[in-house]
């Protein structure tokens, strides 16, 4: 619960009109009716906000590791290229290596085969020869007395004497021919065997050319393969430089978005804030010129603190009318509501007693006077009361100040009006009642 605020002995709340003191607490009040009726939201911190020259210098970043990645990309375009021919000259090399390879060992197989047959040949030679040279020694130890049937009688068997008649009959008939054909054979096979033996060298030779070649086939694919590797990793560093340069020119492009946007909030808020002052100092600037536009009679106020005074009777508020009583919505609005700036005074409208001060609902705070003439008035929605209830009040005397409490939707005084001492309910439009007495506050046709 608020309690009152308690006044010096002999006060009455704020000191007469005069006009430039009465703007000047206009003003104020203006004021703290924008610092307290309608605060403005908080802006969060400024984000942080970089430099053009930081963003540029990450986007040149960003450009120059895109231009790298594309250059080192062209270089692992080219070995590849590289790399699939010398990979294709390996496989051709390996294959003639083969080739080589395959040929060597037919021509060994060709050379072995003319050796085994020259040998052969070579054998029927000297058998035949060895053959004729016993036959004709022979002939000689028997002075060519022999005849055939003496050499075939002279057998010491008869495997012998089948051996010597074949001799015989084989010498009689080929004598001449047989070792010329033995003889030419040799030769031939001699020939055959020189070629194969000529052949293998040759395919020798030729499969070591080869098997160079494929060794060196494969060593140029080796270095490829390794340069292939070394470009390849290069691209591999330079897409990992390309990819943090673009991450960090996203988050420098995200805090400046971020940062503009903080700027378009706080200037949205800020312009919310200079039109709520403004209006707040064209409502106090309007509650000024009420004030010193009164008639003189109601400015003697007779030492009330600047109330407007008629009779017995005083001005509850300076303000505006903003509501008038009567049915809305299906239910009373007991009273008039009179907008003015938080702080402006709210003074008794007749001298009474307070029968309450402090909360009430609907009104947040609010006070109640029963009136030496039998009406109740009330008091609602107040800032501050500076009364307490079973005190006398006279008319024109501040006994609180305008708020923005309870069920409001703007800083204004509820005031209402109930005839016989009622406290609640019975209340009867306040502003002829007022009018009756001398008091105008204009509005709802007063």
């Amino acid at each position: 619960m608020t309690r009152p605020v308690p006044r010096r002995p002999g006060t009455r709340g704020p000191a007469t009109g005069r006009p430039f003191r009465t703007a000047l607490v206009a003003v104020l009040a203006g004021a703290a009716l924008v610092a307290t009726g309608a605060p403005a939201i908080a802006a969060p911190a400024p984000p942080p906000n970089p430099t053009d020259g930081q963003i540029g210098a990450a986007r040149s970043e960003q450009d120059a590791a895109a231009a790298e990645v594309g250059r080192i990309a062209a270089l692992v375009a080219a070995s590849e290229a590289e790399l699939e021919r010398v990979g294709i000259q390996a496989e051709a090399a390996g294959t003639a290596y083969l080739i080589a390879e395959e040929a060597l060992q037919t021509a060994q197989a060709v050379a072995a085969q003319a050796a085994a047959e020259l040998a052969l040949a070579a054998a029927a030679v000297a058998d035949a020869q060895s053959r004729i040279a016993t036959f004709s020694r022979d002939s000689y130890m028997n002075g060519g007395s022999l005849t055939s049937s003496a050499a075939l009688l002279d057998s010491e068997g008869p495997g012998e004497l089948i051996q010597r008649a074949a001799l015989l009959d084989y010498v009689a008939a080929n004598e001449v021919d047989v070792l010329d054909q033995l003889e030419i054979a040799k030769v031939a096979q001699a020939n055959a065997d020189s070629s194969a033996r000529a052949a293998r060298d040759e395919m020798a030779a030729a499969e070591e050319v080869a098997e160079a070649a494929k060794h060196e086939a494969d060593a140029q694919l080796a270095a490829q393969q390794h340069a292939y590797e070394q470009v390849a990793a290069q691209k591999a560093t330079y897409d990992q430089q390309l990819q943090a340069a673009q991450i960090r020119l996203l988050e420098l492009q995200g805090a400046r978005n971020a940062y503009d946007q903080w700027v378009a909030q706080k200037a949205a808020e800020e312009a919310a804030a200079a039109a709520a002052a403004q209006r707040a100092a064209e409502e106090a600037a309007r509650a000024a010129r009420e004030r010193d536009d009164a008639p003189a009679a109601d400015d003697d106020d007779g030492g009330s603190g600047g109330a407007v005074i008629s009779g017995s009777y005083a001005k509850p508020a300076s303000g505006r009318v903003s509501s008038c009583y009567g049915i809305r919505w299906g239910a009373l609005h007991g009273g008039v509501d009179i907008a003015a700036p938080i702080g402006t005074p709210i003074y008794a409208a007749h001298s009474g007693v307070v029968k309450r001060a402090g909360t009430a609902t609907g009104f947040g705070l609010a006070v109640y006077i029963l009136g030496d003439d039998g009406y109740v008035t009330v008091y609602g929605h107040v800032n501050r009361y500076f009364v307490s209830v079973g005190e006398r009040v006279s008319a024109g005397e501040q006994i609180a100040e305008v708020g923005n409490r309870g069920q409001s939707t703007g800083p204004h005084l509820h005031f209402e009006a109930h005839p016989r001492g009622v406290m609640y309910g019975g209340q009867v439009n306040p502003v002829p009642w007022l009018n009756a007495r001398g008091i105008y506050i204009g509005g709802c046709g007063g």
